[in-house]
């Protein structure tokens, strides 16, 4: 079981006169099959959140608990064993790397875990048959759509059956029916693997069809619908 609380967290950046305050006091907490989006405007520290809860950044204060380890307290390898196994992450841009195949970018999360077995090899085949590539499976990002690379960059995050799955912007560069096959697909894996799953957008559209939707502005975190 899942479970993800976020106490009190305030992140500020030193600058020639007085700190720079992104996040001011964020708390939010949730448990496995929970989703929820956070919106806002541009620099209101919605990306700086969701870096904070990946563990790919830190806070200047509070804590950020994941399945009640204080990610704060782990060193470097084991927060990286720890974001590795524990956490998947969609970003707006695919990042998929352009000389591997659909299928070996899906896998590449789980080479630093060891040699790739027969059974990730085989999860990243029905990965890939539920965001409908099997039949590109060898095919090179070049060669696909924009919405074939996000659904390969899904796959992909989900491949170690991550239990937080952190979503920035998924949808950003997409045009508006993709935009929903996209975000239908993630509520679907969800629900097939109940996970957290945490939504970073400008979308209202994506945004409404989550259980709960919050707003970031001037760095604080207000709810703006109850999870239903």
């Amino acid at each position: 079981m899942s479970k993800l609380q976020v106490d009190n967290v305030s992140k500020h950046y030193a600058t020639r006169s007085q700190p720079l305050e992104v996040l001011r006091g964020v708390s939010l907490a949730l448990e496995a099959g929970q989703n929820l989006a956070i919106v806002g405007p541009s620099g209101s520290g919605k990306s700086t959140l969701l870096s904070i809860i990946g563990t790919l950044d830190q806070p200047t204060s509070g804590r950020v608990l994941i399945n009640d380890i204080d990610v704060q307290g782990l060193s470097e390898p084991e927060l990286a064993a720890f974001r590795s196994r524990r956490i998947g992450f969609v970003f707006q841009d695919h990042y998929l790397l352009p000389q591997c195949s659909v299928l070996e970018n899906v896998l590449l999360p789980a080479v630093p875990l060891g040699p790739i077995s027969v059974e990730t090899f085989q999860r990243a085949e029905m990965l890939l048959e539920r965001v409908g590539l099997s039949e590109r499976r060898e095919h090179r990002p070049a060669e696909l759509s924009g919405g074939e690379r996000q659904r390969t960059a899904l796959a992909r995050a989900m491949i170690n059956g991550p239990g937080l799955l952190l979503a920035d912007e998924p949808t950003g560069n997409l045009d508006r029916t993709t935009a929903d096959r996209v975000g239908q697909l993630l509520l679907e894996l969800q629900q097939q693997e109940p996970m957290i799953l945490i939504v970073v957008t400008h979308s209202q559209r994506l945004a409404e069809t989550m259980q709960c939707r919050y707003e970031l502005d001037a760095g604080v975190l207000r709810q703006l619908a109850g999870l239903r």
